[in-house]
């Protein structure tokens, strides 16, 4: 009879958090956000949705949501895919916060939310570039 083998627990992983790149009201960081938002809030949200590799049109939840509970008379309501995004967001890329403030965040200044989501994603997913090489040959004689 074999004595049992001692397993190895792997204990808590410590990743660590940083923080959101810019402020939840740093629009002069990126103009170009901020008026996309501003002039065009629902497709900068669909936008965050699409780099998000989420559904395009799913941002488009939280104005059903949104005003199904006005018409019951409700003031409150949570704006889900705004939420959701946002709790997303920062769990990928190991984002500071909680549960709790996103919540908040997303309830109370919701573009604002979407246009801080989409300066995060544009600073750590930059468009590529593209460089052209031309081989060149010479032929010695």
């Amino acid at each position: 009879m074999q004595p049992p083998m001692a397993q190895v627990q792997p204990g808590p992983s410590q990743v660590e958090e940083v923080e959101w790149n810019t402020a939840l009201l740093d629009c002069f960081e990126d103009p170009g956000t901020c008026c996309y938002g501003f002039w065009c809030g629902p497709c900068l949200a669909c936008t965050v949705s699409g780099r998000m590799k989420e559904c395009y049109c799913l941002p488009l939840c939280d104005y059903c949501t949104t005003s199904a509970m006005a018409l019951c008379g409700l003031p409150f309501a949570v704006p889900p895919a705004a939420y959701g995004m946002r709790v997303a967001l920062r769990h990928k890329y190991k984002i500071k916060g909680s549960l709790l403030n996103d919540l908040c965040v997303s309830c109370c200044c919701t573009w604002c939310s979407w246009c801080q989501m989409h300066r995060e994603l544009k600073l750590r997913n930059p468009k590529p570039t593209v460089i052209s090489i031309q081989n060149v040959s010479t032929l010695h004689l």
